[in-house]
C-alpha cells in the first residue's frame, strides 16, 4: 500500500522583490547595499522570499512614481520574470506613489515600503494586549491616508437620494448618500480613538505595576536587539 505523503500545513512564501532609492547629496546612515541588505533581513523575518533587487541613483524622487519611469518599466519586467507578487521599497512611500506603481505593475502584485514591512513584522510578533494596541494602531495610521478609490467595494454607496428623487435607500438610510471609501475611513478613525483610549487605560496599569515594582525593588533587566537576533531564544 502506498505510503500518503502529507500535504504542507504552512502556506508558501510570497515571493518578494526588492527596491533601493540613492538620492544624492542626501545622508544616509547605510549605504544602499547595505541598506538593501538589511530590508532582505527584514523581509525573511516577515515570511518572504528575496527573488531579486534593483536600485537607482536620483537627484531627487519622482513625484508619481517615486522612481524614474524607465525604471518603473524595467521593474514591471522584472517582477514578470521572477513571478513577484510582492514590490518592497526600501524608502517610506506616500499613498500616491504606492497607487501609481500599482497601476502600472501587475494586477496580482502589491507594493509595500519599509514602514509598512516593519509594521507587519511588529504585528507578527505583538504578543501582549499593549503591544497589539501599539500595533494596531500604528498600522491605522499608517493605512488611513492609503486609502483608495481602487477598491472594488468602494463603488458602493450607504445612503442614496430620497423622497421624489426615486433614491434607492431605505428606511433611516436615505440622504445624501456616502461613499464606502468615507465609510472607511469614518470606521478607521473611529477604530484609532478607542485603541488610543485603551492604551492610555494598559498605560496606566503599568505604572502602577512599575511603581509596585520599585517598592518591593525587585531588579529590572532590559533586552535589547535587533530584529531576528535571537532575543527570544536567550
Amino acid at each position: 500500500m502506498a505510503k500518503r505523503i502529507p500535504e504542507p500545513t504552512t502556506p508558501p512564501r510570497e515571493r518578494a522583490f526588492l527596491v533601493g532609492v540613492e538620492i544624492y547629496q542626501q545622508k544616509t546612515l547605510l549605504s544602499l547595499p547595505d541598506s538593501l541588505a538589511e530590508l532582505a533581513l527584514l523581509a525573511d523575518t516577515a515570511g518572504l522570499d528575496v527573488v531579486g533587487e534593483t536600485s537607482q541613483k536620483m537627484d531627487h524622487p519622482n513625484s508619481k512614481t517615486y522612481i524614474g519611469s524607465g525604471k518603473v518599466e524595467e521593474l514591471k519586467a522584472l517582477c514578470e520574470e521572477t513571478l513577484a507578487q510582492v514590490v518592497i521599497f526600501d524608502d517610506e512611500l506616500i499613498p500616491r506613489h504606492q497607487r501609481e506603481l500599482e497601476e502600472i505593475l501587475a494586477p496580482n502584485v502589491r507594493v509595500m515600503d519599509r514602514t509598512s514591512l516593519i509594521l507587519d513584522i511588529f504585528a507578527q510578533h505583538a504578543h501582549t494586549a499593549d503591544g497589539m494596541l501599539q500595533v494596531e494602531l500604528a498600522q491605522c495610521e499608517y493605512y488611513l491616508p492609503r486609502l483608495t478609490r481602487q477598491w472594488t467595494h468602494l463603488a458602493r454607496q450607504a445612503g442614496g437620494g430620497g423622497g421624489r428623487s426615486g433614491g434607492v435607500g431605505g428606511v433611516g438610510l436615505r440622504g445624501p448618500g456616502e461613499t464606502q471609501l468615507e465609510v472607511d475611513r469614518r470606521q478607521i478613525r473611529t477604530r484609532i480613538s478607542r485603541l488610543k483610549k485603551e492604551l492610555e487605560k494598559v498605560s496606566g496599569h503599568r505604572q502602577s505595576s512599575r511603581a509596585q515594582r520599585k517598592r518591593s525593588k525587585i531588579p529590572t533587566v532590559a533586552l535589547v536587539g535587533y530584529t531576528n537576533a535571537g532575543k527570544s531564544t536567550l
